[in-house]
């Protein structure tokens, strides 16, 4: 046999090596668990037949504990770069048949240098962690690995969108990379992520939980809200990444792409003349409204299960990639508070950061009452969201539907607050407080209190007096809103706003 024929062999035996992981027993294993390896899990992301690995061939360099006799090529993460729709992208995958996918510090040396490769390059990267945490055996270097992978974390918001998918356990230290990045998804029954787990709970607190109901993909996308999807399956979650990465462009520099659409933009739609309800107390699902307006009906809603009284997600008008921040009338009556505020000012500030213009539909009581809000913070959360959508100068439109109270209205992308356009509809009721409130305080006392309450909602709980100063721009025929939007949108295109020269401001965090 020839040298280079021998050279060749050689190769491919390492790469095989290298492609079975832990070993089928191990893989076996995984798929029992309902889980896909690190590979198939990069197969299904990518364009078919576009990844390109990297790093392959690296093993760790540790010699304790008897590491030395246990070097397996990759290390427990594949790393590399490949398209997906058409568009460059980098990524790792843990893969937890290799000491259960540990960080090393070759583990992590591989993982940084993707990322910077992203920065560089301008591309999205995307985390697949499958991990049982820092490698033990390697002590402080693998501490030291997670660092360096946070800073990239931080250098990078807002450069590159940078996606985290959790696909099993991720805790301890590992939960920080994903904390940083702009999304996480995570995967119903298989993934869960921590800083401690139930043993160390259970011997610090003497509490008793499961992992599941402690880290799983229910608990972080509903009541913590750590996570902003929960799929089904990997392949659920692999499916979602590739719609997500579609609204949002590769890098801060440029815009979102465009999509073919034959929705008509004219397209009109008469029921939205009746859909608010004629009662002002009665609830109704803005999501209809939202996939009303939307391109073929389409609305990817981000954090669905998490502070549903404020609805958020991507829709396309005209082809275009548009943030949707929307109060929901369904939920707690669509008010304000402190979880909706967190959730509606992190998803402003990603639009903003990557050029992806800003739909509001408010329609909004005021800010919750109560005791537990006002302890928890509720002004410095409500700031927030206050702070995101003033400082963002990408183009910015609301629709007011029907309530816009006190405070809140000036939250929800005023005009005040550099809103570019703003609409209202026949329905809305701007004002510093609903009537009935109003009446107890300006007429308290008075006989003819339902004549006071209509006599304040004819002047005070309409759109007119807002229009008439110029802080509505128009106020609009339902049935119209989509060609109002799309318009607007198109009117805004080139717009260009600019923040004083700062290193960076001090949002209430």
């Amino acid at each position: 046999m020839a040298i280079l024929d021998q050279q060749l062999e050689e190769l491919e035996r390492r790469k095989r090596e290298s492609e079975l992981g832990g070993g089928q027993q191990r893989i076996d294993r995984q798929h029992n668990e309902g889980k896909l390896t690190a590979r198939e899990r990069v197969s299904l992301l990518f364009d078919p037949g576009s990844f390109q690995e990297l790093d392959q061939l690296v093993v760790h360099r540790s010699t304790d504990f008897g590491m030395e006799k246990q070097r397996v090529a990759g290390d427990g993460v594949v790393t590399g770069y490949g398209t997906i729709n058409g568009r460059l992208v980098y990524a790792f995958a843990q893969d937890f048949t290799v000491f259960g996918g540990s960080l090393s510090e070759t583990q992590a040396a591989k993982i940084v240098k993707i990322m910077d490769m992203a920065v560089k390059n301008g591309a999205p990267v995307v985390g697949l962690n499958d991990s049982g945490g820092a490698r033990i055996q390697e002590g402080v270097v693998s501490l030291g690995g997670y660092a360096d992978i946070f800073l990239r974390n931080t250098l990078a918001s807002g450069v590159v969108p940078q996606i985290s998918a959790i696909m099993g356990p991720c805790a301890g230290g590992a939960v920080y990379s994903p904390a940083i990045t702009d999304f996480i998804l995570m995967v119903k029954k298989t993934s869960y992520m921590f800083v401690t787990g139930p043993d160390v709970i259970k011997t610090v607190t003497h509490e008793e939980v499961t992992k599941e109901k402690l880290g799983g993909a229910e608990t972080h996308n509903q009541i913590s809200g750590v996570a902003h999807f929960a799929a089904d399956s990997d392949e659920d979650c692999l499916a979602t990444i590739r719609e997500l990465l579609a609204y949002m462009p590769s890098n801060n520099m440029e815009d979102p792409p465009r999509v073919q659409t034959r929705d008509d933009i004219n397209r009109e739609d008469r029921n939205l003349d009746t859909f608010i309800p004629e009662n002002p107390n009665q609830p109704y699902d803005i999501r209809e409204l939202i996939q009303t307006v939307a391109d073929e009906g389409h609305f990817l809603e981000v954090h669905q299960q998490y502070a549903r009284n404020l609805v958020v997600g991507f829709i396309r008008l005209n082809g275009y990639s548009v943030g949707v921040v929307a109060n929901q009338p369904a939920f707690l009556a669509g008010v304000l508070d402190i979880n909706a505020s967190r959730k509606g000012a992190r998803f402003v500030r990603f639009c903003d950061a990557f050029n992806i213009p800003l739909l509001v539909l408010e329609d909004v009581p005021g800010f919750l009452p109560g005791t537990d809000q006002e302890l928890g913070g509720i002004i410095i959360h409500g700031a927030k969201l206050l702070y995101a959508l003033a400082e963002a100068t990408v183009p910015k439109i609301t629709v007011i539907t029907r309530k816009a109270y006190g405070g809140a209205y000036c939250v929800m992308n005023s005009k005040h607050i550099r809103a570019d356009m703003n609409f209202a509809y026949p329905t809305a009721e701007i004002a510093v407080m609903g009537a009935e409130g109003a009446v107890n305080i300006l007429y308290r006392g008075a006989e003819d209190r339902a004549a006071k309450v209509a006599e304040y909602k004819e002047k005070f709980a309409n759109p007119y007096i807002a229009a008439e100063r110029g802080y509505v721009d128009e106020i609009i025929e339902p049935r119209f809103t989509r060609r109002k939007l799309i318009t607007a949108f198109a009117m805004l295109r080139n717009k260009r706003d600019r923040n004083p020269p700062k290193k960076h401001g001090n949002i209430p965090l």
